[in-house]
């Protein structure tokens, strides 16, 4: 592919050192950072890890009187994240909106084992959960405990036909695997269950702990699938360990979810107007936690990423709109970016030229991984919009220009590109890696320790300051800054609308040397799902 640039195989190879100023200095913020050179000299390292520093800051000072030390949705945190990626985008000259996105606040669950052992269990209420409080027997539902542990547990209503749900208080407990974990609330719930309990699979170490997601997306014949549905009873998560010990005959339990609140969250959303105003290039990032953490790495990386290249462009005059987007609720369901592009017309859908994601760049253990919108190693699960593929060869040949190895990731739509794609928009993104577990191939190829998560700290307390690489951080920043300036100036390749070369020497990337293919399995890695 073909890009305008002046410099930018001097500026890959410059030390820090040899930048004009720092982040936040004179020379970068006032200046029109409108060439590779100039802008690449401007994204620093540095300068992204002040930001997650600051978001690392938010949640140690959070005294949210539910969550304290999070950013998570509807928290004190995250609203103070809020205002301080908003604040600075004022300050550098953006059109700033905050559009109020209705998030589900669930408060901290309960559940214990009553016989034959007595133990409280670590949980979390599931998106979609009901409220109640319900002690009874405990109905295991077609669990696979042993061998290879594979799992279609509570996935159709045959799961549950031969096992008695009369009573008033009983406990169905599912196994992690195969469908969606709403689906097997659904039908928990269709054969009488009073409260649903989902534990992990157990099938691989980054499926022993504690699993608590999003419940809301079923599967078909269920009546509206994909969903989102919501259900009647409490749907709470478990370790594998915990569920076998749930799974003992003559359990039972006693399971407690407080009624949710609905509470009003906001994406921030800020746009520099460019020549043409029905071309624009936008690019996203989700900016709240999850409860358990400050989540630095998810995706404190990815929101600190993105708002370090909006603040070095906003001096330049684009060809383009540009408009930058931190997303809401992400992790209780894609709720920020799903409501987004809800409530455009379709006059304004149009005029999105592309969307690009980034969702976990600077994973501790990472991989370096580009969404396969051509297919060429996994299929997709969802329809691919024209165009995406042009995004995904840039990627790649960014990494083949610097010499950086990389893989594909399945292009599945489960972060919050998944509203665009489903309207026709041009889409692609980077990840660096969640909860998969990492070979002796891939530590190989990109170092790292085999046999450990990609992110050994991912949904955990400690994603904080400590937990990403610098390495992986600063390339994937200055990716995201390339990418960015390039499409500022023209998305012929994606859209066929004409723009103009980025200023500067003019160069050529090279043809992407091709995914390393080291997830025989399928999937990419991508495993930051919230539904399955």
């Amino acid at each position: 592919m073909a890009v305008g640039a002046g410099g930018l195989l001097l500026a890959v190879g410059l030390p820090a050192t040899a930048a004009v100023a720092a982040p936040g200095g004179a020379g970068c913020d006032n200046r029109n950072n409108n060439t590779y050179d100039k802008l690449l000299e401007c994204m620093t390292l540095e300068g992204v890890v002040e930001h997650m520093e600051a978001f690392q800051k938010i949640a140690d000072n959070s005294t949210d009187p539910v969550y304290p030390g999070t950013r998570a949705a509807g928290t004190d945190g995250y609203a103070d994240s809020v205002e301080y990626v908003a604040d600075l985008l004022e300050d550098a000259g953006y059109q700033v909106t905050r559009t109020p996105v209705e998030i589900t606040f669930n408060f901290p669950a309960e559940l214990r084992q009553l016989t034959p052992v007595a133990a409280d269990y670590e949980t979390g209420v599931f998106t979609g959960s009901g409220s109640g409080t319900v002690e009874g027997n405990v109905i295991p539902v077609d669990i696979n405990l042993e061998g290879d542990r594979a799992s279609t547990s509570g996935c159709e209503a045959a799961d549950f036909a031969a096992l008695d749900f009369s009573g008033d208080s009983d406990i169905a407990l599912v196994q992690r695997g195969t469908c969606f974990f709403g689906t097997k609330a659904y039908y928990a719930e269709e054969a009488g269950a009073e409260a649903v309990v989902i534990f992990n699979q157990g099938n691989s170490p980054d499926r022993e702990g504690l699993v608590v997601a999003d419940a809301t997306s079923v599967d078909e014949p269920i009546p509206g699938a994909p969903g989102p549905v919501t259900h009647g009873i409490p749907v709470v998560g478990a370790s594998f360990a915990d569920g076998v010990a749930l799974a003992q005959e003559g359990s039972t339990a006693y399971v407690d979810v407080l009624p949710a609140e609905t509470r009003t969250d906001y994406n921030v959303i800020a746009e520099l107007p460019g020549k043409n105003p029905g071309n624009v290039v936008m690019a996203g990032a989700h900016l709240d936690s999850v409860i358990e953490g400050p989540g630095i790495n998810d995706n404190g990386s990815g929101s600190a990423a993105l708002l370090e290249t909006a603040l070095l462009m906003g001096n330049t005059k684009p060809e383009n709109t540009l408009r930058f987007a931190w997303w809401a609720g992400e992790e209780q369901g894609l709720l920020g970016s799903a409501a987004y592009v809800e409530g455009l017309s379709q006059d304004e859908r149009d005029r999105i030229a592309l969307y690009m994601n980034y969702d976990m760049v600077g994973s501790p253990n990472y991989v370096f991984m580009v969404y396969d919108a051509d297919e060429s190693t996994y299929p997709a699960p969802v329809p691919v919009p024209e165009g995406s593929e042009a995004l995904e060869d840039l990627y790649e040949g960014y990494y083949t220009l610097i010499g950086e190895p990389y893989d594909d990731a399945e292009y599945s739509g489960r972060s919050d590109y998944e509203a665009f794609i489903l309207n026709g928009i041009p889409s692609g993104g980077l990840f660096t890696g969640a909860e998969v577990i990492k070979t002796e191939e891939q530590a190989a190829i990109w170092g790292g320790t085999a046999g450990e998560q990609f992110d050994p700290c991912y949904h955990e307390a400690c994603d904080t300051i400590e937990n990403y690489d610098a390495h992986a951080l600063e390339v994937n920043g200055d990716l995201i800054a390339f990418a960015m300036l390039t499409f500022a100036y023209s998305t012929e390749s994606v859209n066929g609308v004409p723009g103009k070369p980025v200023p500067g020497r003019p160069m050529t990337l090279p043809e992407p040397a091709g995914p390393e293919g080291t997830f025989p399995e399928g999937g990419g890695g991508a495993a930051h799902h919230h539904d399955a």
